[in-house]
């Protein structure tokens, strides 16, 4: 009777003792030292991604300080809001329930992806 009791604890042992086995045949990777001896580590060639957005262009600056343009991107974009009343009769300033937000001014908005 007493082992019965004690057979779920034995079980439990025997589980974590099987599962703690370490292996043997484990594989070391072999690191191979006259490789990339030709690779230079000051070559490395930096990446920047810049946005300027309605009306605002800088890349001038970062043209002349050395980067190329590698890809340009350019997308519409709001540059303001406005608040209009919904109907003609609505009073903005009494009732803040009626008043709606709405673009002002669209402009562009340029990506550029730069490297150096």
């Amino acid at each position: 009777m007493k082992i019965i009791k004690q057979f779920p604890l034995i079980t439990l042992i025997a589980i974590f003792l099987i599962s703690c086995k370490t292996s043997t045949n484990e594989e070391y990777p072999i690191n191979n030292l006259e490789q990339n001896n030709e690779v230079n580590p000051n070559s490395e060639k930096k990446r920047m991604e810049i946005k300027f957005s309605c009306g605002e262009d800088g890349i001038s600056e970062y043209l002349d300080d050395g980067w190329n343009i590698i890809r340009e991107d350019s997308q519409e974009k709001i540059c303001t809001w406005k608040s209009v009343p919904a109907t003609k009769d609505c009073n903005m300033e009494k009732d803040k329930g009626c008043k709606i937000t709405q673009p002002d001014k669209i402009g562009k908005e340029k990506l550029y992806l730069l490297e150096k």
